[in-house]
């Protein structure tokens, strides 16, 4: 039996469940390898506006089934709203068991203040069109299935994996702009608002760096996405660092038995029950 990681604080974010982007088999590893006394899914876990009941695989499934046991064992899970689940703000601030909703979410660790939350609110594209932003969000899942047929033709000829939409992002600089300004905005606000450490997602970049003006400085973190970048962020020995489970030089972790082995109409049962323990 492979020992888990001990984690004080694991966050990941922009997983999309529900939609072909997401890898919801490297998530499922990477979550088997930690033992983190906090969770915290920073937005965009699972993907309504795109919410489709002809594709929601078994995978996608176990995820949820794997969060629902961490809470059960006495994980602290802190479910921060996002954007794609954006309905899940008429439940925030209510907890069932050790899962808990929330907006936004300050922290004191070590004696420092952090200030968490999924970042859509700076987001202008977001909140002032938002039919435009599910229109953009229909054709990035696009790419990302065209994406997969192509690196699943790479891999049969030995080459390289390649992100389109990465491609794309990068080489458009208005795109590059807008990433800079939400930083940028993100960071000033943390830093006026008196924040030692700032952490979103959002944007599907993940990114650790030190942010200063003239009023002070504050740490940036974005836990990235399970779309493309496969990273989570997590704090241990008042330390931050960004995990890249394509980087990951451990030997590989799968579902945990119970939940490999597990038939769908059992996981949804699983799922849709509540567990006696969270009760």
């Amino acid at each position: 039996m492979k020992t888990k990681r001990k984690v004080e604080i694991a966050v990941i974010s922009d997983v999309h469940l529900g939609t072909y982007g997401c890898n919801a088999i490297q998530l499922l590893t990477y979550l088997n390898s930690i033992n983190p006394r906090k969770l915290i899914l920073n937005g965009d876990i699972i993907d309504v506006w795109q919410f489709s009941k002809r594709y929601f695989p078994k995978s996608h499934l176990k995820v949820i089934k794997k969060i629902m046991d961490f809470a059960a064992n006495g994980v602290e899970v802190i479910y921060i709203t996002g954007n794609h689940d954006e309905m899940l703000r008429k439940f925030s601030d209510t907890s069932i068991g050790n899962i808990s909703i929330v907006d936004k979410l300050v922290l004191n660790l070590d004696g420092k203040k952090a200030w968490f939350f999924h970042g859509d609110v700076f987001d202008i594209s977001v909140q002032n069109a938002k039919w435009i932003a599910k229109l953009g969000g229909y054709g990035y899942d696009l790419l990302i299935l065209l994406n997969r047929f192509t690196n699943w033709f790479l891999e049969k000829l030995g080459r390289e994996r390649y992100s389109l939409s990465k491609k794309i992002k990068d080489s458009v600089k208005g795109a590059v702009k807008f990433i800079d300004d939400y930083e940028k905005v993100i960071t000033d606000l943390a830093i006026e608002n008196g924040y030692d450490y700032v952490v979103c997602g959002h944007i599907h970049q993940p990114k650790m760096e030190f942010r200063e003006n003239k009023n002070g400085k504050t740490m940036y973190l974005n836990s990235g996405d399970w779309i493309e970048n496969f990273t989570a962020l997590e704090y241990q020995f008042k330390r931050w660092k960004i995990y890249n489970y394509n980087n990951d030089k451990l030997s590989p972790f799968f579902a945990d038995e119970q939940i490999k082995e597990m038939e769908l109409k059992d996981l949804i049962a699983a799922i849709t029950i509540v567990d006696k323990k969270q009760k």
